[in-house]
């Protein structure tokens, strides 16, 4: 029998107020560098002071273990990015987790982008953020991320570096929403082909599964609509990643052009993530996939003015 992996000991759980409504998390923090030593990550500095902060947003019918490498530990996104010297913090979103009693029926996707700044506030309140915050995203999260970029505060102490959306796009395929968030009826268009995905990676996936919030299927007809809306608005870099294996969205030529033309000239690129299904954080091309969304984070990073280092 294969065994689930342990839980890697940079990852923690937490209970954030969101203003009143508890959100549960994962968070992983950079380990403690020891003084005159160096990391992957750069030239050290004070002990697990982040780079920047990731706030990871999962998809429908998930939680944000999607994010913690449940079958594998090279689709752990939290450990990896914590020892590149990031911060993860990985809620569940509204209607999943410690908010499902308080909102059983979930929330609009407006409203789910306020508590989760709310709750990443409550959080920044606490611990250090770095030069601030990335999102990272995956499918129904994207939606949640797209209207907290278009939304984003004017705040110097908390500012969005960019934008990382896995497995989003404008127009879904014929007849995609109709199919049940599940291992079996929706197994072709959320996970594709299984030998993209680590053994064990489906009995593990039954952890992360959580039903649907009623709200959440309110707003698919209108989301086309919104997509436009919402980049238009959009003033930080956007890497939008789609697997070869998508089957979700429609992505004929058109379709794929439309994506980063509906924002800012040059702000948004589109990738392809090779031998991948939908649940690209969960398969064999996890890793390459966070390396480079860690990656575009860092050339996020370089964009940002940071404070000169004091002289020796």
């Amino acid at each position: 029998m294969r065994h689930a992996p342990a839980p890697s000991p940079l990852v923690r759980s937490l209970v954030l107020d969101a203003d009143g409504i508890p959100v549960s998390a994962l968070v992983a923090e950079p380990p403690a560098v020891p003084a005159g030593s160096a990391t992957a990550a750069g030239p050290a500095g004070p002990a697990g002071e982040p780079k920047a902060l990731l706030l990871a947003i999962h998809g429908r019918g998930m939680r944000a273990a999607y994010f913690a490498g449940p079958a594998h530990p090279d689709t752990d996104l939290l450990t990896l990015a914590a020892r590149l010297g990031y911060t993860v913090l990985a809620p569940d979103r509204p209607g999943h987790g410690a908010s499902a009693r308080r909102l059983p029926h979930g929330q609009l996707i407006a409203d789910q982008a306020a508590t989760l700044h709310a709750a990443l506030t409550d959080y920044a309140r606490a611990h250090p953020v770095g030069a601030g915050v990335q999102l990272l995203a995956h499918s129904f999260g994207g939606k949640i991320a797209l209207q907290l970029a278009a939304h984003w505060p004017d705040d110097p102490a908390l500012p969005l570096l960019g934008v990382d959306i896995s497995g989003l796009a404008q127009h879904y395929a014929p007849g995609a929403w109709d199919r049940p968030d599940d291992l079996a009826g929706g197994g072709r268009l959320n996970w594709g082909p299984l030998h993209l995905y680590p053994p064990g990676t489906f009995h593990a996936a039954r952890t992360l599964l959580t039903p649907v919030p009623a709200l959440e299927s309110r707003e698919l007809a209108t989301w086309p609509t919104r997509y436009t809306t919402l980049a238009a608005r959009v003033r930080v870099p956007v890497r939008l990643t789609l697997a070869d294996h998508e089957t979700w969205w429609r992505l004929d030529p058109p379709a794929r052009t439309a994506l980063t033309r509906a924002f800012p000239e040059g702000l948004a690129h589109l990738t392809t993530a090779h031998g991948a299904g939908h649940n690209l954080s969960l398969g064999h091309a996890a890793r390459p996939y966070h390396l480079r969304a860690l990656a575009f984070t860092d050339d996020c990073l370089t964009r940002t003015p940071r404070p000169a280092l004091a002289a020796a």
